[in-house]
């Protein structure tokens, strides 16, 4: 069988993010490898045992934009072929 880098959990976000059923994505800024990006992720209210409405979130990144440095490889290290321009 292949190999492959997605997860079980990372296939769920996917699925979810199309489906549209979930509310709760958004564009995050970030950096990968020290050049600006963004990150779809998933942001859900921080639990509270006081009922404080200002507890905060989690920021949970899903999936990165693509940045000039990044290189795209098969989990066999094969670069894809250029695409057309």
């Amino acid at each position: 069988m292949l190999d492959t880098n997605p997860t079980e959990d990372c296939k769920r976000a996917f699925a979810a993010l199309r489906s549209g059923d979930a509310a709760n994505f958004c564009p995050f800024s970030c950096f990968v490898n020290g050049e600006p990006a963004a990150a779809v992720s998933a942001v859900t209210p921080l639990p509270s045992d006081t009922g404080d409405a200002n507890r905060g979130y989690r920021v949970h990144p899903l999936f990165v934009s693509v940045t000039p440095g990044m290189r795209l490889a098969a989990c066999d290290g094969r670069e894809p072929s250029q695409a057309a321009p």
